[in-house]
Formats: C-alpha cells, sequence, structure tokens
C-alpha cells in the first residue's frame, strides 16, 4: 500500500494476503502517517508562520487531521485492550460516513453551538436518539483533541440529547417453545429462495441453503447460557467445561467481552445441548478442544454468525414473531434477554448483583434495559404473597 502526505508517498507491505487484514492495516498505517505529520508541523515553523502569513486552515489543523491523530490515539486503546475493536471499527465508518463529509476539510472553530445543532437536526431525520448521541461524542472526542493540542480554545456547547432507549424484546415462554420446536422441524429443510436469490440478497452460498441443527442448538444454548449473540462465533470447546456436583453445569471462559471477563456458569439444560453437539461433530472430528462450537466446519466466523442469524430470522418470519408486542425488532439478542428475564421472573431468589457478574452485564444495566420489561403481572404471586407471623416463645 502507499500513500501520498504533505509532498511525499510513504510505502509498506501489509505482509498479508487476507484483503480485509490488508485494508484495516493500510487505514491504520494511513492514520498513523498523517498524525505523525500534523505533531511535525505543529512543532516546526514554516516559512508562512516566520513571515506571519497565515493560510486560512492548515492542513495540520484542520478537522480531519485532528480526526487522524484521534483515531490513531483510539488504536492504540485497542492494542492495550482498553477499546473494543469492534467499536474502534463502528468510530470510522460514522467519521466517514457523515461526519468528515461534512467538516472534514474546515477548521475546529467553525464548528459552534449552531453548527452542531444543524448536524443534530440532519442526523435526527435518519437516526434514532442513541445514534445521534454517539455521532456526537465522536465530534466531541475530535475537538476535546483540538483543545489539547492548541488548536482550539475551548469545546463549544453541545446540544442537549435526550437518549430513549428502546428494550429489546424478549420472547415469552411460549414463544420461546415455539421457536426452538419450529427449528428443529425445520432442521435439514430447504430454503425456497434460489440458491442465486440467496447470494445475491443474504451471502448465503449454495453449501448452506438448508437449516442446519445448529440454530435449534444455538437457541437453547443461548436462552441457558447467558452468552451474547457475537459468543456464538468465538466459543471452542476448550472454553467449556462440564461440571458434575451437587448441580450440573457448564462453566465458560470465554474471551473477555465489553471489559467482562469472569467464567459463566449456565442453566443444567446447556449441558445436555452441549452434549448432543459434541456427539453429533464428533462423529465428524471436529469436536477437538480448538474445534468452533457451532458450524465448526465454517472458517470464517463472521459467516457462520451471518448463517445462524439468517436462519434464526427465518424462523421467527415463519411464526410470526419477528416483531414484539410494542414493535420492537428481535434478533438473536433477543435471545439473551430473554435468558435474563426468565432468571428474573423464575429465579428463586436470585440477586441483581450475581445475575449480572455471571451473563457479564451490570446491574445498571439489568434495571434499564432487562427488568425494565418484567411487569407486575408476571410477578403476581410475589405482589401477592403475605409473610407469615412468626410465633413468639416465652
Amino acid at each position: 500500500m502507499r500513500c501520498w502526505i504533505a509532498g511525499k508517498t510513504h510505502r509498506s507491505s501489509t505482509r498479508t494476503q487476507s484483503q480485509r487484514v490488508a485494508q484495516s492495516y493500510a487505514r491504520t498505517f494511513y492514520e498513523q502517517r498523517l498524525a505523525l505529520s500534523a505533531s511535525f508541523h505543529q512543532q516546526t515553523p514554516s516559512s508562512i508562520d516566520v513571515l506571519n502569513v497565515t493560510p486560512t486552515v492548515k492542513p495540520q489543523h484542520t478537522f480531519a487531521a485532528l480526526a487522524a491523530q484521534m483515531t490513531a490515539n483510539e488504536q492504540a486503546r485497542v492494542d492495550r485492550g482498553e477499546f473494543a475493536l469492534g467499536s474502534l471499527k463502528v468510530l470510522r465508518n460514522r467519521l466517514d460516513l457523515h461526519i468528515l463529509p461534512r467538516w472534514g476539510q474546515q477548521s475546529p472553530a467553525n464548528i459552534d453551538h449552531a453548527a452542531l445543532l444543524s448536524f443534530t437536526q440532519y442526523l435526527s431525520k435518519c437516526f434514532s436518539s442513541t445514534t445521534v448521541s454517539q455521532y456526537l461524542i465522536i465530534v466531541r472526542k475530535v475537538l476535546t483533541l483540538a483543545v489539547a493540542v492548541g488548536t482550539l480554545d475551548k469545546l463549544p456547547e453541545f446540544p442537549k440529547i435526550r437518549v430513549q432507549t428502546t428494550p429489546r424484546g424478549a420472547f415469552t415462554p411460549t414463544e420461546y417453545w415455539r421457536i426452538i420446536r419450529t427449528a428443529r422441524k425445520l432442521q435439514g429443510t430447504r430454503h425456497p429462495d434460489s440458491d442465486t436469490a440467496l447470494r445475491r440478497n443474504y451471502r448465503l452460498r449454495a453449501s448452506e441453503n438448508t437449516m442446519p441443527p445448529d440454530v435449534a442448538w444455538a437457541i437453547g444454548f443461548m436462552v441457558n447460557s447467558f452468552i451474547r449473540p457475537s459468543d456464538l462465533k468465538t466459543l471452542k470447546h476448550r472454553h467449556i467445561e462440564v461440571v458434575r456436583n451437587d448441580n450440573t453445569y457448564l462453566r465458560l471462559t470465554l474471551p473477555e467481552t465489553k471489559s467482562h471477563g469472569r467464567p459463566i456458569v449456565t442453566l443444567q439444560p446447556a449441558v445436555r445441548i452441549y452434549q448432543q453437539m459434541s456427539k453429533h461433530y464428533a462423529a465428524k472430528k471436529l469436536a477437538a478442544p480448538d474445534d468452533y462450537l457451532f458450524l465448526p466446519h465454517l472458517r470464517d466466523r463472521h459467516y457462520a454468525h451471518w448463517v445462524l442469524a439468517f436462519y434464526f430470522n427465518w424462523v421467527l418470519a415463519k411464526l410470526g414473531l419477528k416483531l414484539g408486542p410494542h414493535g420492537q425488532e428481535r434478533s438473536l439478542y433477543s435471545l439473551r434477554h430473554s435468558s435474563i428475564t426468565f432468571r428474573l421472573l423464575y429465579g428463586q431468589g436470585i440477586d441483581l448483583l450475581t445475575l449480572a457478574r455471571n451473563a457479564r452485564t451490570s446491574v445498571e444495566v439489568i434495571n434499564n434495559h432487562y427488568a425494565s420489561t418484567v411487569t407486575g403481572e408476571q410477578n403476581i404471586a410475589l405482589l401477592q404473597s403475605r409473610r407469615t407471623r412468626q410465633s413468639s416463645t416465652s
């Protein structure tokens, strides 16, 4: 790869034959070179500076140059394990999509409250309040860096955004049983669309045009293990330990997700599902410690996750359950929501802290996103219960 910055061409080998890895390396290389160039020009006076002739916007002072430095800083946080790589990709995509085309060649000083308010109104036509707020956070990061390097005197006042969160629609126990039974029934069934349509519209290869048994296993496993959909593509047999003592369960020692690295313990039904999967894939010699649990024959794990999500959505479509009672769009993540909600409803004496730690989340998230869907009617027995009077002993 090569890039041209400040009159000079910079070249480097990506040292890979993977297009995805090469593109990621090339972008990081470009951002770091751009940031280094900006830093050099800030520290070295130019002839224009000596003559006190200042251009409208110096290249190293543009919003784009500062954004490149900011993303380089975020990449360093990723390298240190302080920031998720997925979050960095989202940040870069949002910069490219709406932020840099609007302000890339401008000075940060031009971005005042009025400009931010106009930007907020523009985004609000297409995105939710949560997404608009996240866009403003990215802009704030760039402007905060501008203040730190002396390009901007102070941050402008940002518009106040009231974020309205819509909890992902959980399934009721009846819906859950309908979903898992339908997935089992459709196992081995070919999707009604043609191979050409599946490839063109859904990126699905002909070798995956039938419902795999992994879909039903993934549904049951998620509801009984609290894992996130992203864990389906990274979970390996080496991450799983069957524990049998007073209770029977699986101990999942998964890679760290969202700054949570504690093991997860499952409910007992997950053990039976795991044993079924192990037996099925052991016959195909795909149950070694380093083999993946779900769709282990697919080396592209992003594609494997896509296959599971595609067929899960097919099940929901056939049952008419894609939308929740309040119009929430349901997905694989709704199974995690259901898993936590079921424990809140039916777990005897379970406390939020224990549940939050085991689900690798926080008590605040459970209160705001999961417990928010629990109604008084669902816990009517608890609401109508009465304390028994203890008889005093003389």
